[in-house]
């Protein structure tokens, strides 16, 4: 794999840390901000909506400008996001500045999913997504338990400090190692803008994107609120929450690394597999939840099933809009963030429920099993 996806991946592996790190801080964020833990997790929903958002319109925007210019600018608007809300003390406030890095992060995905794809033969797209997406799956192992960590030590504040310090590295790297042009965002100003919002009427694509919804709803819905379970429920201490974090993005890199090696060609086994483990997984994650021997475990197989299952959907959503060059990015990051926006909500739903703390484990199980059903239809060529 070339250097540049590399480096793109330093930028992602920032910016997912932002993105997850809010599942280690919830209760002390909340305290602090004088809100409730459901009140709180609205600040995933709100970073989701700015990306299912922004995903697209950030990417028309740039369509007709350097990739390494516009991923460049992208990096330091999150950077500065993060530098505000580690300054507020105002929760509405810092909802802004969540929609405003969601809004860069939408910006530099759209973009960088494109320009991975570019970078690679056409029949490697998934390998490349996997390294792309490795930037995530690593900031889930260690740069979101590291953001547990400073925010149990030091406050909530801190961990949003090192995102904003994270992006430096990332940002000289961008600079100095992508070229200022890569050929299929070059080209996409050729493709009209009507011709590639048309690829959103076809079934195939449309389908992808919603599985890819469904499944990341599952994923963010119970992550999100997997620290109160773990010093609630299996009655763990706050320094266990970054261990089962540690766990998650674990798994996560496995399952998005050894799916990189079958989302271009063997997509459906993946999705064979996996759909099935994942409807009984998180049900199982809910029951299981009180005995910490089955929950870390469980919490490790569950990463790798849901970033292995939802990384090929991702895969898929590029090939079937390989007729919009500049959109396909976009539509991507939009499916994946349409599920992580509904994802917490459906989650902090769940947890008015009887099943309480357990509640959006429980819902996750229900948004896959509405998954898998559409999973089975085979749409037609259109």
């Amino acid at each position: 794999m070339p250097l540049p996806l590399y480096l793109l991946a330093l930028a992602v592996f920032a910016m997912g840390t932002s993105e997850f790190m809010l599942a280690g801080l919830l209760p002390g964020l909340a305290a602090d901000l004088g809100v409730t833990v459901g009140t709180a997790g609205g600040l995933t929903s709100a970073f989701a909506v700015g990306m299912a958002v922004g995903a697209p319109l950030m990417a028309v925007l740039v369509r007709n400008r350097p990739g390494r210019g516009s991923l460049l600018g992208f990096v330091l608007v999150f950077a500065a996001a993060h530098a505000v809300g580690a300054l507020t003390a105002s929760f509405p406030v810092l909802f802004a500045t969540r929609v405003v890095a969601a809004l860069a992060d939408a910006g530099f995905l759209a973009v960088a999913l494109t320009t991975a794809a570019a970078l690679v033969p056409a029949d490697r797209k998934g390998r490349a997504l996997a390294v792309l997406l490795s930037g995530t799956t690593v900031a889930t192992v260690a740069g979101v338990p590291g953001g547990a960590v400073l925010g149990a030590l030091f406050g909530w504040r801190a961990a949003f400090w090192a995102v904003a310090l994270l992006c430096l590295p990332a940002a000289v790297g961008i600079a100095k190692g992508l070229p200022a042009v890569v050929t299929s965002v070059g080209r996409s100003s050729t493709t009209a803008l009507r011709t590639e919002f048309a690829e959103l009427r076809r079934p195939r694509l449309l389908r992808a994107m919603l599985l890819a919804a469904l499944v990341n709803a599952a994923t963010f819905g119970g992550f999100t609120f997997l620290a109160p379970v773990v010093t609630g429920r299996a009655g763990l201490g706050e320094l266990w929450v970054p261990v089962a974090l540690v766990l998650f993005g674990a798994g996560s890199f496995t399952g998005v690394t050894v799916a990189g090696r079958l989302a271009d060609r063997r997509p459906g086994l993946v999705l064979a597999v996996g759909g099935p483990l994942l409807l009984v997984g998180w049900p199982s994650l809910a029951v299981l939840a009180g005995r910490p021997g089955a929950l870390l475990p469980l919490v490790f197989l569950l990463g790798a099933l849901s970033f292995a299952v939802g990384g090929t959907l991702i895969t898929r959503v590029l090939y079937e809009a390989a007729g919009a060059p500049a959109l396909a990015g976009a539509y991507a990051t939009a499916a994946l963030n349409l599920g992580a926006t509904a994802g917490p909500l459906l989650a902090a739903a769940a947890l008015g429920t009887a099943a309480g703390d357990l509640g959006p484990f429980f819902a996750g199980g229900l948004l896959v099993a509405a998954a898998l059903p559409i999973a089975a239809i085979r749409p037609g060529a259109g």
